[in-house]
């Protein structure tokens, strides 16, 4: 479900807090820690994502929702992939990498490297959360805004 008036919309899935949220915009570049709302870019990652129902049906384009990430990661930035995620170094606190979905399918992990030009790595530290450990960095052309939180609650 999504409320579309004034920017709002319904969180129900737990990589963030459950509840009314709105989509902010914002006159400044967004930053290493910001909460955003990104639409999921139209990928084979994304096609096989909306199948295995990882993302709720909305009004992105390929009819998904938007999803409420961090930017963990900037372009130039270097994203190392293990058992957990590392940025320049520097550990990223609850990135555990898993090797299998909820259902037992096996998830493929993204490779890293530096963060390409007009690019986001996005991170939730929910742990079965479907973010840039798994489908990489995404354009920031698919950036709707930051993301606040208007009443909400943990599960």
């Amino acid at each position: 479900m999504t409320a579309v008036l004034g920017g709002f919309r319904l969180n129900l899935t737990p990589s963030e807090p459950l509840g009314l949220w709105r989509i902010e915009e914002t006159d400044r570049a967004v930053t290493v820690g910001d909460l955003v709302f990104v639409c999921p870019p139209q990928t084979p990652a994304f096609t096989e994502a909306r199948r295995r129902h990882y993302l709720a049906r909305g009004l992105c384009p390929g009819g998904v929702a938007p999803m409420i990430k961090m930017v963990a990661a900037l372009t130039g930035q270097l994203v190392q992939i293990g058992e957990s995620v590392s940025i320049d170094g520097t550990p990223l606190p609850s990135s555990t990498v898993r090797r299998v979905d909820g259902a037992g399918r096996p998830l493929e992990p993204y490779t890293g490297g530096t963060v390409p030009p007009g690019m986001l790595y996005m991170h939730s530290p929910y742990v079965s959360s479907y973010d840039s450990r798994y489908f990489g960095p995404i354009p920031t052309s698919d950036l709707l805004g930051l993301a606040r939180p208007i009443l909400t609650f943990d599960p």
